[in-house]
């Protein structure tokens, strides 16, 4: 990473840094993460998406609606739209899309965002949001969250100029962007990489206090 990107990262950080001494443990950014519930939502997914549960596509398809109504990072907007375009599968769907869910979490990333953007596109629904959250969840280390609005901020921010934002998910640009903000959080102070969506987390209201 070249010196640039990072003395813009050290200037973010000693900003939130000077409001927020403690990082994340700080009480009042402490209250705000216990509203996101990232902790419980993770446990539960830890719990419904074991690889056992993939035997039965139905009730995994069922749990996909159930942690993305209860997830605060997901748009209200977002939510009814999936639950009925879930409820109106059939079987054989069903079935793809808790493949395609399956190879995301434990296999092949690449090729299940490809079919999860195939069946999702004919919803409407083939959005970074719902399908970078259960991946989130799940190892909330190693995989990111991908907030349009906040993605695209960061890259302009950054000025990233390899890296073409576009609305439709890709494993290309996630492959890349996952490795920049990696390098990024290897630079950073600990006290503001407790997890993935924290740290972004930290560069959305830094980002938005430069704006």
């Amino acid at each position: 990473m070249d010196k640039s990107k990072i003395e813009k990262l050290k200037d973010l950080e000693a900003e939130f840094l000077e409001h927020y001494p403690k990082g994340f443990e700080n009480e009042e950014i402490k209250a705000i993460v216990k509203k996101f519930k990232s902790e419980k939502l993770s446990e539960e997914v830890k719990t419904l998406f074991t690889k056992e549960n993939f035997s039965q596509p139905e009730i995994v398809c069922l749990n996909f609606v159930k942690i993305i109504s209860k997830s605060p990072l997901v748009s209200l907007f977002e939510k009814p739209k999936l639950r009925d375009a879930i409820n109106s599968m059939g079987i054989y769907e069903k079935d793809m899309f808790s493949i395609a869910l399956y190879d995301l979490l434990y296999e092949n990333q690449k090729e299940a965002i490809e079919s999860l953007v195939e069946i999702l596109l004919e919803y409407k629904l083939a959005k970074w949001t719902i399908i970078t959250l259960i991946p989130y969840y799940l190892n909330r280390n190693e995989e990111y969250f991908i907030k349009p609005t906040t993605t695209k901020n960061i890259l302009k921010y950054f000025e990233v100029e390899n890296l073409k934002y576009k609305p439709t998910p890709s494993y290309e640009f996630y492959k890349e962007y996952k490795k920049f903000l990696n390098s990024l959080k290897s630079k950073a102070d600990k006290s503001l990489t407790v997890d993935n969506a924290g740290f972004t987390g930290f560069l959305r209201m830094s980002l938005k206090e430069e704006n």
